[in-house]
């Protein structure tokens, strides 16, 4: 016991250390018994956006991966707080993580996917640094996101197989350039966006090179991975993750896809049943095995 109370002790001290590095930030800790604690706004870089919330449930083995969330929200909307339900369900069963806010993408700000990267870079070199406080090895992580939270963990998660042991991807897009994207009418709509995601001009006659480089099925590693696809989404059409699959398929990669029927975009918000029977017991098992 006195170990569990010290180990916690020393994390939140670690903690605080950054704190009064900076202002203006509302940081606070919940401790629970046997020293579980959930540690909120916890900043890791300068930005306003750079803030995670830090998960530490009791009895975890210091082996154990922290799962890394990356929240959605179109690269240019959301917040770590619409992927609290997971962080949670992580939490009831023993699964330490952290949920991160990122720069959002803007032009005027010249803000791009590149610099949504180095956030979860930046925030995995803080928890790093603070891993062994919480008796966690760092570079240990599986990281876990959700629409535009899921292509950047597959992209981050494919650069850094050194620190990533697994990726999670729900509902996420694979694909800004291969010809079977660009023949295809959900191309039609989501080209701006994506143009704007990758800071390049979209041409579609002469696709330029950088639109491949942001394409996680362009940059696939050695990272087992887990994907989620409705068959009705239309904000991430369903070739998205099939084509996907096919690729981790062709290249030998340990992974699985979790392909739904009737099921559109980012279903866990949409439906208990599919939430609680499909996506959460896939999850766990993933994160488990």
């Amino acid at each position: 016991m006195k170990k569990l109370i010290l180990r916690y002790h020393f994390f939140v001290v670690g903690c605080l250390s950054f704190l009064l590095q900076s202002c203006n930030t509302r940081f606070r800790v919940w401790v629970g018994q046997d020293g579980q604690q959930k540690i909120y706004n916890l900043k890791y870089g300068e930005h306003k956006r750079q803030k995670m919330d830090v998960f530490l449930p009791k009895d975890y083995p210091e082996d154990t991966p922290v799962v890394l969330i990356v929240h959605g929200g179109a690269w240019t909307l959301g917040k770590k707080e619409h992927m609290i339900q997971i962080q949670k369900m992580l939490f009831t069963h023993q699964i330490p993580s952290v949920n991160m806010n990122y720069r959002l993408v803007s032009k005027r700000k010249k803000i791009t996917y590149k610099q949504q990267l180095e956030d979860i870079g930046l925030a995995i070199e803080k928890f790093n640094s603070l891993a062994g406080k919480a008796e966690l090895q760092p570079d240990n992580y599986i990281i876990l996101g959700e629409s535009a939270g899921g292509h950047l963990a597959l992209l981050y998660g494919y650069r850094h197989p050194e620190q990533i042991r697994k990726i999670i991807s729900l509902s996420g897009p694979t694909d800004f350039y291969s010809p079977e994207y660009l023949n295809s009418f959900y191309s039609k709509y989501t080209s701006p966006t994506f143009q704007k995601v990758v800071g390049t001009k979209f041409d579609r006659k002469n696709v330029a090179a950088a639109f491949k480089e942001a394409s996680p099925i362009a940059n696939i590693s050695n990272v087992p991975t887990l994907l989620f696809q409705g068959n009705n989404d239309f904000l991430v059409n369903q070739h998205q993750g099939l084509s996907m699959d096919s690729a981790l398929t062709k290249l030998n990669i340990p992974h699985r896809l979790v392909f739904m029927d009737r099921t559109g975009h980012v279903p866990r918000l949409f439906s208990k049943i599919k939430r609680d029977s499909i996506i959460y017991p896939n999850i766990l098992e993933w994160i488990k095995k």
